[in-house]
């Protein structure tokens, strides 16, 4: 019974640190956001609205993406919480857990390589 509830520890503990990474590159989203409306904002800058347009669609995308893995990994507290402790933990929750993992692994490689690309914008434009 003791493994199984460190076993259960582990994967709420990996759970909330991806809530709290993925809470972050959402507040990241929010101040790229407002430096695109600076830039926007700003008449002497001459760039072009499809640059600017282009950014501010990958912000949207990106932070429905975040709510969605959000979701998901509140969905799979919500199963740890209510699994059965005293028996072994079920397959599936181990399934899905790996599948979530594969899929925060891939947004984040896909935030980073968007954050590379809106960094190298803003060090030209401001």
């Amino acid at each position: 019974m003791q493994t199984e509830a460190v076993y259960s520890s582990d994967l709420t503990f990996n759970l909330e640190i991806w809530k709290r990474e993925l809470k972050f590159h959402k507040s990241e989203l929010d101040m790229f956001q407002q430096k695109l409306e600076e830039i926007a904002g700003r008449d002497d800058i001459e760039t072009s609205s499809y640059e600017l347009e282009s950014y501010q669609n990958r912000i949207i995308i990106e932070r429905d993406a975040i709510n969605k893995l959000l979701h998901r990994c509140r969905a799979k507290l919500g199963n740890l919480h209510s699994a059965d402790h005293y028996k072994n933990v079920d397959g599936q929750i181990q399934y899905e857990k790996r599948s979530l993992y594969d899929d925060l692994r891939h947004y984040i490689k896909l935030h980073y390589d968007f954050k590379e690309d809106i960094m190298d914008f803003f060090l030209k434009w401001l």
